[in-house]
């Protein structure tokens, strides 16, 4: 057996990794124009909280074995929820721009929306593999209802924070695999349904959400406000042309695009690498994805299936949606690229989630219940 569970997937996934600490260190470079710019800071704490751990978590799931993982789905999904419910606690939680995302650890912060993200997977994938079996999956006592409960205790709390965008995220992912483990189609009709009366609650209650809705309709109708962004983004794409400015050579990145380092990253891989390398990129994601559900398609259990499948829609979702968003085709949400984007918790969630998904393809040939 391959050491690595599978060579082609983890080629990509360190590909995409290399691919990030270049782009992530040109892009940081930005801060060197800002009067309190530390961009060697972010690039130690990206590789001390993000790039070390998470290749440690990665090596660590990747050869634990299938009854302990098992066996920390509920722990681990029980102090993800804890963790979360921390950031609203003075003393621990860190406000930023008036959300409340992030644990304060002193010299660096922790958002443990990411490893909820991860727990909330496993959760659902356990249940989901257990109800399926015996069929009380097509019951809404036994099916429907603890799905809500296991998917809208963890949105709830990331609404409070507001984390919209995982919302949304967790909750295309967990459709994703109530389908694949069989739900009949009545379910999918209530939670239609339900989540169009919560779409409007929220819009109702957070005006800033319509905000972004009406940018994205006509992102030059504020251009110095809420439309800054996306002018700014499609400003630095464009200037790419058809091969970019090259490595290193953005403009946009200095006091122009917000957030250059994280929420707008792929901005600056456009201007840098131009069309051909923002297709590039995009394969490389289209092939993380491929690869991962392959892995999934191939897995020894329903368990299996679900968590490869699941973790690897978590990361390519949000890869899309952060692409859709600075090209101007979707909404902006505030995801980060993953394992290119600053922020130390999201790539360790990210090499964590790799790491599982390797461990069921290394185990994918072996013909037990996981």
């Amino acid at each position: 057996m391959k050491a690595s569970g599978d060579r082609i997937f983890a080629s990509i996934v360190l590909t995409l990794v290399l691919a990030g600490i270049a782009l992530f260190s040109s892009a940081t470079l930005g801060l060197l124009a800002q009067a309190n710019g530390a961009p060697w800071r972010l690039l130690l704490t990206q590789f001390i909280a993000g790039l070390i751990p998470g290749f440690a978590l990665l090596v660590l799931f990747r050869f634990l074995p299938a009854k302990k993982l098992m066996a920390l789905v509920l722990p681990l999904y029980l102090v993800a929820l804890v963790l979360t419910a921390l950031v609203f606690v003075d003393g621990i939680g860190l406000t930023l721009n008036g959300a409340a995302r992030w644990i304060n650890l002193g010299f660096t912060t922790f958002q443990p929306a990411e490893i909820l993200k991860i727990a909330v997977v496993l959760m659902l994938a356990a249940f989901l593999a257990k109800a399926g079996k015996g069929g009380r999956i097509k019951s809404v006592k036994e099916g429907l209802v603890p799905f809500v409960l296991i998917v809208g205790i963890p949105c709830a709390l990331l609404i409070m924070q507001p984390n919209t965008s995982t919302v949304l995220v967790i909750g295309a992912v967990a459709a994703t695999m109530y389908f694949l483990a069989g739900a009949p189609w009545r379910d999918f009709l209530i939670l239609g349904v339900l989540s169009v009366i919560a779409l409007i609650t929220l819009v109702m209650m957070r005006p800033y959400l319509m905000d972004r809705v009406t940018t994205f309709v006509d992102p030059s109708s504020s251009p110095l406000t809420t439309g800054y962004h996306i002018q700014q983004s499609l400003i630095a794409i464009g200037s790419g042309g058809v091969t970019g400015r090259g490595f290193g050579q953005s403009v946009q990145k200095f006091n122009y695009l917000p957030e250059a380092q994280s929420d707008s990253v792929f901005a600056v891989f456009g201007e840098e690498f131009g069309f051909i390398g923002t297709v590039i990129l995009l394969i490389l994601f289209a092939a993380f994805a491929m690869r991962g559900l392959m892995i999934a398609s191939a897995a020894s259990s329903m368990f299996g299936l679900l968590v490869a499948s699941g973790l690897t829609l978590l990361i390519t979702f949000s890869a899309l949606l952060n692409i859709a968003a600075l090209l101007g085709v979707a909404p902006l949400t505030g995801l980060p690229l993953p394992f290119i984007s600053h922020g130390g918790s999201a790539l360790m969630a990210a090499l964590a989630s790799v790491g599982i998904i390797l461990n069921i393809a290394a185990n994918r040939s072996k013909r037990k219940t996981l």
